[in-house]
C-alpha cells in the first residue's frame, strides 16, 4: 500500500463501473474519497460499504466535474493531511496496477512536476467506431506537455497553492488548472505508462456529437478564462472551417466567380493529411481514418459549441452541462 496517495473519484450513476473503479484503489493508497453528484443506482451506499469516505455534494447548486474534484481534494485533506499526493480518476475508469508507484516515483524524482499522467486507454475500442475515436484522443506522446485529462496524479501542496480547479468551469477544467500551475514554474509530464482503462460506453452519433459540442463550449470558454493562453488555436480552427471558408467561398462565387466553390473540397484535404499522418505514426488504418474524419467532422458540432458560449457571454447567462451520457 502506499499511504503518501490518496484517491478523488467522482462520479453519478455509474454502476458497475464505479465499484471497478474502487477496487482498483482500496487497500492499495493512504485514503479514497469518493464524490457524488446525485446517483440513484446505490452508488454511495456500495461506496461506503467498501470503507470509502464519501461525499455527497448539494445539487441545489450548479454541478461541475471541477467542483466535484475540489470538494473530494478538500474532504482528502481532512480525513489524511499527510497525503502528499492526490490521484483523480473518473468514476468510469479503473487505475491500472503498477501505475500508483510509477506516479510517485516520477514526482518524487523531479520536484519541479506538479502533475504526472500517463496513457489513458478505452477499455472497448472495438465496440463502435466512437469508442475508438476516444482511444486515440487518450493517445498522447509522453513528455513535458500543457496539460492533463480527468485522470491525473498531483502533489496535493501544489493543487491547494493554486486553489484546486476552477468549479465555474463546465468542461476544460484540467489545462485551465494546469495554466496556473506552469504560470508557478511548475511542470506537467505524462509517463510512458499505462494509467487507466476508461469506458465511454459511446454508441451513437448524437452522443459523439454533444461530446463535439461540448468541446467546442469549452475551447471558447477556457481561452477566455485563460486569457489566451491555451485553445485560441482550436477557436480559431473550427471559426474558419465553420463560418470563414464557407463564406469566404460562396461570396467569392457569386460576386467573382463560380470556381471558387472549390475552396469547399479543402475539408477533404485536410483529412487526407491527417490521414497521412496517423498513418505515418503508426495507426492502425481503421483508426487513422476514423480520426481524419472526426478532426474535419467535429468541426460543425464544435462550432455550435462555440457560437453557444458567445450567445451565453452577450446574455451573461451561464450554461449548464453539456452530458453526452444517458
Amino acid at each position: 500500500m502506499n499511504s503518501s496517495v490518496g484517491i478523488v473519484a467522482i462520479g453519478r450513476n455509474e454502476g458497475a463501473r464505479l465499484e471497478a473503479c474502487l477496487e482498483s484503489v482500496v487497500g492499495r493508497v493512504g485514503a479514497v474519497v469518493y464524490v457524488d453528484s446525485g446517483s440513484s443506482d446505490g452508488s454511495v451506499e456500495m461506496a461506503r460499504g467498501r470503507g470509502v469516505e464519501v461525499v455527497e455534494l448539494d445539487m441545489s447548486k450548479p454541478f461541475t466535474a471541477a467542483r466535484a474534484r475540489n470538494a473530494g481534494a478538500a474532504r482528502l485533506k481532512e480525513v489524511a493531511p499527510d497525503v502528499e499526493f492526490v490521484q483523480f480518476v473518473d468514476g468510469d475508469c479503473v487505475v491500472v496496477d503498477g501505475w500508483i508507484d510509477a506516479g510517485v516515483e516520477a514526482l518524487r524524482a523531479n520536484a519541479e512536476l506538479a502533475v504526472v499522467c500517463g496513457r489513458r486507454r478505452e477499455r472497448a475500442p472495438d465496440a463502435s467506431v466512437y469508442n475508438l475515436l476516444c482511444d486515440v484522443e487518450w493517445d498522447r506522446p509522453p513528455g513535458v506537455t500543457e496539460s492533463c485529462g480527468g485522470d491525473a496524479m498531483m502533489r496535493a501542496n501544489f493543487f491547494h497553492a493554486v486553489d484546486g480547479f476552477n468549479p465555474g468551469l463546465i468542461a476544460g477544467e484540467e489545462p485551465e488548472l494546469c495554466v496556473r500551475l506552469r504560470a508557478k514554474g511548475w511542470k506537467i509530464q505524462r509517463l510512458a505508462r499505462e494509467m487507466t482503462l476508461h469506458d465511454a460506453a459511446m454508441f451513437s452519433w448524437r452522443q459523439w456529437w454533444l461530446r463535439a459540442k461540448r468541446a467546442g463550449y469549452a475551447y471558447a470558454l477556457v481561452n477566455r478564462v485563460s486569457q489566451g493562453a491555451i485553445w485560441g488555436r482550436n477557436v480559431r480552427s473550427i471559426l474558419a472551417y465553420g463560418v470563414g471558408l464557407p463564406v469566404v467561398a460562396v461570396t467569392v462565387a457569386v460576386f467573382v466567380s463560380p470556381w471558387a466553390l472549390a475552396l469547399l473540397v479543402a475539408p477533404l484535404i485536410t483529412i487526407y493529411r491527417v490521414c497521412r499522418r496517423e498513418l505515418a505514426a503508426g495507426r492502425p488504418p481503421r483508426a487513422a481514418r476514423a480520426w481524419a474524419w472526426s478532426c474535419v467532422l467535429s468541426k460543425a458540432p464544435g462550432l455550435l459549441g462555440v457560437l453557444g458560449y458567445y450567445f451565453d457571454r452577450l446574455r451573461g447567462s451561464r450554461r449548464g452541462l453539456i452530458e453526452y451520457k444517458s
